[in-house]
């Protein structure tokens, strides 16, 4: 996702008359014992969650705002006030916001440079975790939608989705930023059917404004020059100041509609014949299998059967599984010898019982729980002599509810051995999960002791 500040994007008019059609649940801080938001920039934690934090402070809850960077890179183009300069009057506006938001609100920075959170994920994310490790009780975590469109944003949300998904303690909420500018009113791309609406007393929504008002490097002009024109105009704020502020909850699994739709306008799917990516990665999928032959192999999202067929070469009995109906008529003339069903994971799990059980490019479209539900179907139908392989991009997808490494971690966190093999590399990770009875190669060979 690529856009430009500066152009109109779509007016905050158009998103009123759209947001009056959602049927979105309350924001409840029942039960929470805390609030932890994640703010990227100075004017973040304002814009996205202001009304959140001043309504949680007042009833009581602990609020703490992690501030990642300072935000020095808001006008590169600036000819008169630098970087350094900007993140010095950055770094007093965002505490002057927070105490317009309320006086006992907490923070810390952790001086990452702007745009700089992809290089150091692992920043955050032992901040976050080490905040939430010494907050008893339950934390509502608040930090920007990962598909908000800007680079910073986008690592964040991943960071606090791959925390909430290993935690028991965690309830998430997702914030928009730059969505309200760039995407359409008309048919938009963020997950409004998961929204969660928060309603801003009048007393609060003032706040918020005067929070927002104190990041005057951000809506005022630093000068009159070419440049310097503000970040966040009154134009931009007005998708803010609403007397609802609006939030994402957590994703839910991606719709068979939206399997449908993309197969109607791609038959063939994701080029899986013609990519050298699809064909590479096939083959170190195939590769990472420790044994040559299996009883009963069961692909879940097999699409059109390009992996599925190659399977049947190594074993017995192979099942494939699609939530669409489309590909799975292609994948039964592409692989006669295998057997195929159309079902929505894991509602609609296939009975039986598997040595081989091969989840590639399907998991990050499952919601948190229903992957954990994925991964419970794979342990309880698992021969003990079985392995789960588990192959995900880890590049951004818009139509993902999660990611590649979301995936991974989670799988990890779940299963109850450690990974007989694991790949990382820049395009996919690839993890091979053992049942109780796997053992190396070389053992099974009498190859080594």
């Amino acid at each position: 996702m690529s856009f430009d500040h500066r152009e109109p994007g779509t007016a905050p008019e158009a998103w009123t008359a759209f947001l009056d059609t959602v049927d979105a649940r309350p924001v409840d801080l029942t039960g929470s014992a805390a609030v932890l938001v994640v703010a990227p920039h100075p004017d973040d934690e304002t814009l996205g969650a202001g009304g959140l934090i001043a309504t949680a402070a007042d009833a009581g809850l602990p609020v703490h705002v992690v501030l990642v960077s300072l935000g020095e890179g808001s006008h590169p183009d600036s000819p008169t006030t630098t970087p350094d300069e900007l993140a010095r009057r950055r770094a007093v506006e965002f505490r002057d916001a927070l105490t317009e938001l309320h006086p006992d609100v907490t923070a810390n920075s952790l001086g990452v440079p702007d745009v700089g959170i992809r290089e150091q994920p692992e920043t955050l994310r032992d901040a976050v975790a080490a905040r939430l490790d010494a907050t008893p009780g339950r934390t509502l975590l608040v930090a920007p939608w990962r598909g908000d469109g800007h680079r910073d944003h986008r690592v964040a949300g991943e960071v606090a989705e791959t925390l909430a998904a290993e935690r028991d303690d965690v309830t998430l909420l997702s914030y928009p930023i730059w969505a309200w500018h760039w995407d359409d009113a008309g048919a938009p791309a963020a997950p409004w059917d998961t929204a969660r609406a928060l309603p801003l007393t009048p007393e609060v929504l003032g706040r918020k404004r005067s929070a927002l008002a104190a990041h005057r490097s951000q809506v005022l002009p630093l000068s009159p020059a070419p440049g310097d024109e503000p970040v966040v105009d009154e134009r931009h704020g007005a998708h803010h100041l609403r007397d609802t502020e609006w939030f994402f909850g957590t994703p839910r699994s991606r719709s068979r509609e939206s399997f449908d739709a993309h197969y109607a306008r791609k038959p063939e799917g994701w080029d899986f014949d013609g990519s050298w990516y699809e064909r590479r990665k096939r083959a170190v999928t195939l590769a990472a299998l420790p044994r040559e032959r299996y009883r009963s192999a069961l692909e879940i999202g097999c699409a059109t059967g390009v992996l599925t067929a190659a399977l049947t070469d190594r074993a017995d009995d192979v099942l494939g599984t699609d939530i669409a109906a489309a590909p799975l008529a292609r994948a039964q003339v592409r692989a006669p010898r295998a057997r195929f069903v159309q079902a929505a994971l894991p509602d609609e799990w296939p009975d039986g019982a598997w040595d081989l059980v091969v989840m590639s490019e399907v998991g990050y479209y499952l919601s948190a729980e229903d992957l954990d539900r994925t991964i419970d179907h794979v342990l309880a139908s698992l021969a003990d002599d079985g392995v789960l392989v588990a192959c995900h991009w880890r590049h951004p997808d818009d139509e993902a509810v999660s990611s590649g490494d979301v995936v991974d971690a989670r799988l990890a966190e779940r299963w109850p051995r450690a990974a007989l093999v694991r790949h990382v590399e820049d395009d996919f990770v690839l993890s091979v999960l053992p049942g109780a009875g796997v053992r190396s190669v070389a053992r099974t060979e009498g190859l080594a002791p």
